[in-house]
């Protein structure tokens, strides 16, 4: 499910965080998925700030060196926006119009939908399917961004050789990837409903997914570079000693129980507050698990603290757990690296769809 997309065979799923490229490259073989190279570069503080890329040249220098690093082969490349730049809408047209009546009769309404002038968004769109209560009508997935974010995400692909064949929404490529690792539970999936809470640098994303679709998603502003402050601010560190230290362990004795422990369980207090968020707002009061993802699920420990927490189910994203690897990858670094490879995966998978 993309915006301004076309399929394709070999496709490049690049992942611009705000703080790392995420590069995922598989390949299709009958039904299965491997996983055939994969990095995550470091960005430069404040090329990308509050989702939005402020420096084009250093988001796609990063993007070049992770694809070096990677090995990676394929230039046809799928990004994702941030779905705090996009309106989606689900709306209601007539059963059985043609794809060219859909786009005039979807151009003549969708300033109703949109609160910006037609002119200034790109617009996608996909029927999925027949509407619930009314055999004759379908359902629509109505999708519209601003063009000059459309056109920062082309050009940093662009400026590192890529050809742009997909752009998605974020939240739509981790409902790609989720679908992938419950492919083999029973009923694939359907009938349960999952939160899946993406704690990134800055932001935590919650993509609640129930019958594999994105039912509800909310961002909350919290994330891994609290930790990363705090480590600063304690031990007397720049920011990249504290990522570094952060990662490969060596602080001293107290980083444990005086400053990882509060954060983890803070992270266990945002995800929680999250849950009440879409119980709040939705007709749901339950979900069936809790499905954690992004850099700060790689803490030893926290699943098994926010599961005690939540009385849940919690299970650390690999979207990688149905494939098979390349024999060039460590199956023990990339277990740590999965957790933040969410997006990236989804956006590979739209190679074999």
């Amino acid at each position: 499910m993309g915006i301004f997309s076309k399929k394709s065979n070999a496709i490049l799923g690049l992942d611009i965080s705000s703080t790392a490229i995420k590069v995922v490259e598989l390949e299709k073989s009958g039904n299965n998925f491997r996983l055939l190279h994969y990095s995550i570069e470091s960005l430069p503080q404040n090329a990308v700030s509050e989702n939005t890329i402020s420096d084009v040249e250093q988001v796609s220098s990063s993007i070049t060196r992770a694809i070096k690093r990677s090995g990676a082969r394929s230039r046809n490349a799928a990004t994702a926006i941030p779905g705090s730049h996009v309106i989606s809408k689900r709306i209601f047209m007539p059963h059985g119009l043609r794809e060219d009546e859909l786009e005039n009769q979807i151009s003549l309404e969708a300033d109703h939908y949109i609160p910006y002038p037609l002119d200034e968004v790109n617009l996608d769109f996909e029927v999925l399917g027949s509407a619930p209560d009314s055999p004759n009508e379908d359902e629509i997935l109505l999708v519209a961004c601003r063009k000059e974010i459309v056109d920062d995400y082309i050009a940093v692909l662009e400026d590192a050789a890529l050809t742009p064949l997909i752009l998605d929404v974020e939240y739509f490529a981790v409902e790609n990837a989720y679908e992938q690792i419950v492919q083999d539970l029973p009923g694939g999936g359907m009938e349960k409903i999952t939160a899946v809470m993406d704690f990134g640098a800055t932001t935590l994303h919650v993509n609640v997914i129930q019958n594999n679709q994105s039912v509800y998603t909310r961002n909350h502003s919290f994330g891994g570079n609290q930790l990363t402050e705090e480590i600063q601010r304690r031990y007397g560190l720049s920011f990249e000693e504290a990522v570094q230290a952060k990662k490969v362990g060596g602080l001293p004795d107290n980083y444990q129980p005086e400053i990882l422990r509060p954060f983890m369980d803070a992270m266990c207090q945002e995800a929680m507050r999250g849950l009440q968020f879409f119980y709040s707002s939705t007709q749901h009061d339950k979900v069936d698990s809790i499905m954690l993802a992004g850099g700060c699920a790689q803490i030893q420990g926290v699943d098994e603290l926010l599961a005690s927490k939540a009385g849940l189910p919690v299970d650390i994203a690999n979207p990688f757990s149905n494939m098979s690897l390349s024999p060039k990858l460590k199956a023990q670094t990339l277990a740590l690296d999965a957790p933040s490879l969410m997006v990236a995966c989804g956006l590979a998978l739209r190679g074999g769809k």
